[in-house]
């Protein structure tokens, strides 16, 4: 499978930590020039250096995806983009009954309408330049499959996904790709406290691979769509998680 990525530039957002930041070393790695954006652009600053410590070429952008008008400030003044990498995300742990209107409306303005927001804006600089581009947002398994105390987070990772089919769907035509990926319980920093809980260990039991997500799972997938190796995907959403969503109810 072809995936260097040399000549390319890509933006990938949420960048600070977790998944964000693993995708810009990933991408920096396979040749891409790298465009690592998040809201608090100080903690960008090591992965730059580190980023171009191994040769690579990075730099940092302060972006809120949340602020429609911040995202086309950002990328209206861009001349091309070939990969986005639609990252940002909150999530909020409340019940449906306890969810009030300032949670639901603050995690769909990142995960839906900041995606949204970053998408349209790349696809317009991808088409000004008419060289197409392959945009890939990150969504999750609840998207598909709810899990409980996730009465903003999976609706507002549904919207996503859909989302994904219905702008491949009206971008095709310019060359512009645009899939998803949802991963299961992927560990990470922010995250590893529960995963090793006693409630996280019962959870692992119930996934077909009986083990948690690491990073580096990701990176074939993210490889895939980001590169010409997946030239006539485009409406895909691949599923990354162990076969959590194939076991039983």
């Amino acid at each position: 499978m072809h995936t260097d990525l040399s000549g390319a530039t890509a933006l990938v957002t949420g960048a600070s930590s977790g998944f964000g930041h693993h995708f810009c070393r990933l991408l920096a790695r396979s040749g891409a020039q790298v465009i690592a954006a998040a809201r608090r652009v100080e903690l960008l600053d090591s992965l730059v250096a580190g980023i171009e410590a191994e040769g690579g070429r990075a730099q940092a952008l302060r972006l809120d995806v949340g602020d429609e008008d911040q995202v086309v400030a950002a990328l209206s003044g861009l001349e091309r983009l070939d990969i986005v990498v639609n990252n940002a995300g909150v999530a909020g742990p409340s019940k449906a009954i306890d969810c009030e209107g300032d949670e639901w409306r603050s995690i769909f303005d990142v995960n839906v309408h900041g995606a949204f927001y970053v998408a349209r804006e790349a696809a317009r600089v991808m088409r000004r330049a008419e060289h197409g581009g392959s945009i890939i947002n990150i969504a999750s398994i609840t998207g598909l499959r709810t899990a409980l105390a996730a009465a903003a987070y999976a609706p507002s990772k549904a919207a996503v996904i859909h989302m994904t089919k219905a702008l491949a769907m009206e971008w095709a035509r310019f060359g512009i790709r645009v899939n998803a990926i949802a991963p299961g319980y992927i560990e990470t920093d922010l995250n590893r406290e529960f995963l090793t809980s006693a409630h996280g260990e019962e959870m692992r039991k119930r996934i077909p691979q009986r083990r948690f997500g690491e990073m580096s799972d990701l990176d074939g997938p993210l490889l895939l769509l980001a590169s010409d190796a997946s030239a006539y995907m485009t409406g895909s959403v691949l599923v990354v998680d162990g076969g959590h969503l194939a076991s039983p109810l």
